[in-house]
């Protein structure tokens, strides 16, 4: 049978706050989801005359958006 050790070594985050913080990163990755949802919603309502303009292709427009983190 496997055993669980839970003693930390150099450590002192019980599991309760790496829980915690695990969710709250979780949350801050939906709500920035979501936000980017609305942006990439928003260009791919633009014609392609505007995001000519922008100097986008509506095939670049998640690339856009997800830029920051995106490396390609």
């Amino acid at each position: 049978m496997a055993s669980i050790d839970y003693a930390h070594s150099g450590t002192h985050t019980s599991i309760f706050a790496r829980i915690g913080a695990a969710i709250a990163r979780a949350a801050t990755n939906y709500v920035e989801a979501r936000s980017r949802a609305g942006e990439i919603s928003r260009l791919q309502s633009m014609s392609d005359a505007e995001l000519a303009r922008m100097g986008l292709k509506r095939d670049d427009i998640a690339r856009h958006v997800f830029r920051d983190i995106l490396y390609i």
